[in-house]
Order: structure tokens, then C-alpha cells, then sequence
């Protein structure tokens, strides 16, 4: 953790954890990360400074977190640099299309984490049949790359931020180790196992329940998220955290 004065979440406000990171350049990065929000700030250049053994890091933090009490992001971002709105944009990336907020002031941009994860190309996009065989088990997914709630029933693809629809998993992330360099890295490298759009989809369902069952003993006062809206992101981290482990 750093000692210097943390800084305000752009969404709720409330201050933000910093934490060092390796960079690709063999330095030291220090992200704020709001875990309540599920978001990260960037300063100029941070986003792609960010050393693929990093993300390894960043995967078992989120694990280690992922019991806590998620915020939807306020309506308005403010920069914590300067405190002047933040704008809402697209990019696209190896992982697809992902919200950014960013600077006008060019302070840095805030993504929530699955656009961090859709940016860095460590998500595939589901095939039909994989987005059928998950409608048949539940009525709306949070979308990896903005969180907006999408009716998996009805559509196929985001309707807020019109991305497709994406799964955090480990043969994403192998592909995406190895583009940046980190060949290295055998924990991260498995044989890919031959999955049927069924078998997946009831792989993802029983990591939500389990974590849902962990969210609900640790803060029995909340609702069961798992009944309103299926966390995809979380499902993800589950999936490539328990293929990390092997």
C-alpha cells in the first residue's frame, strides 16, 4: 500500500486503495482501485505501463475481494485530479468494445474492472450457443464491459454500450500473456479443455452460486445478488482464478 494521501473514487467518493504494480519497463506502478465500485484510476499512460504478471497479481486480488459490497457507478464521475466531470467514451480493443471515463483536463481515465479486462484482451466474446445454454439458466448478465444489466433472453449483445457480450477465461488470458511477451508464465498456461456451450454455462452458474453463497455468509443483511442479475465479471474471475491455481 502507498502512503501518499489517497484519492477520492470518482463514482462514490470515498477513498480509493493504492496499489503497486509491476510495469513492463521493470518499474513500479501504484493504481487507486475502488473495490466497492469495482473501478480503477488511471494517470496518464498507467493503462498501458501495466506488466503482464500484473494482471496475475491483479486477478488474485479481485479473487481475494470478491465478497464485498458492489456500488453501481453514480450517474456523474468526477476527476480526482481536478474535480471537473468526467467523459463517458468508447474504445475498442483486442477484448472488444469498452466504456472509458476520461479527463477533459487530461488527468487520466477511471474504468470499472471488466473494461480494464476487455481493453488488456484477457475476454472472449460467448457464441450463440454459449449465450443460449446461459439463457436457459438466468434472465440477465451484468455486461463485462460497462456493467449495464442486459436481458440474456432477449438480447445478444449489450444495449447500453452495444458491446458483445464477453467471458473473462483462462485460454483468453494465455492468449493475451503470450501477445505481451510473458511466455514465461507457466502457472498461467493450460491445456485448453474442450468445453460444450451446456457444460460452460453450467460451470459459470455453479462459480456464481458458490460466490454468492460466500457473499451471503460473510454480509447476511444483503440480498442475494445471484437472484436479480447474473455477474458475469465475477463468474470470469472465478473461472480463470480456479485454472491459476492447478
Amino acid at each position: 500500500m502507498s502512503t501518499a494521501a489517497p484519492i477520492a473514487c470518482p463514482s462514490c467518493r470515498q477513498s480509493m486503495e493504492a496499489h503497486h504494480f509491476g510495469a513492463a519497463d521493470g518499474q513500479r506502478l501504484t493504481l487507486d482501485l475502488c473495490f466497492a465500485c469495482q473501478g480503477i484510476w488511471f494517470d496518464p499512460q498507467e493503462n498501458t505501463r501495466l506488466a503482464p504478471a500484473a494482471v496475475l497479481q491483479l486477478f488474485e486480488l479481485l479473487h481475494e475481494r470478491r465478497g464485498e459490497q458492489h456500488r453501481p457507478l453514480a450517474q456523474r464521475l468526477d476527476c480526482p485530479r481536478c474535480s471537473q466531470p468526467l467523459e463517458r467514451g468508447y474504445d475498442l480493443a483486442q477484448g472488444g468494445r469498452y466504456v472509458a471515463y476520461r479527463c477533459a483536463g487530461r488527468h487520466g481515465r477511471f474504468a470499472t474492472f471488466g473494461a480494464f479486462m476487455v481493453e488488456k484482451g484477457f475476454v472472449r466474446h460467448l457464441s450463440r450457443l454459449e449465450i443460449e445454454a446461459l439463457a436457459a439458466r438466468v434472465d440477465s448478465i451484468a455486461c463485462t464491459a460497462c456493467g449495464g444489466s442486459v436481458d440474456i433472453r432477449r438480447d445478444h449483445a449489450c444495449p447500453w454500450c452495444r458491446s458483445a457480450l464477453s467471458l473473462l477465461d483462462p485460454q483468453a488470458v494465455d492468449r493475451a500473456l503470450a501477445r505481451f511477451g510473458q511466455s514465461a508464465l507457466d502457472r498461467a498456461r493450460r491445456a485448453a479443455e474442450a468445453r460444450s456451450p451446456g457444460n460452460l454455462a453450467d460451470a459459470l452458474i455453479a462459480l456464481e452460486r458458490h460466490r454468492a453463497r460466500e457473499e451471503r455468509a460473510r454480509q447476511r443483511e444483503r440480498l442475494e445478488r445471484s437472484s436479480d442479475e447474473f455477474d458475469l465479471l465475477a463468474a470470469g474471475i472465478e473461472l480463470v482464478w480456479s485454472w491459476l491455481r492447478r
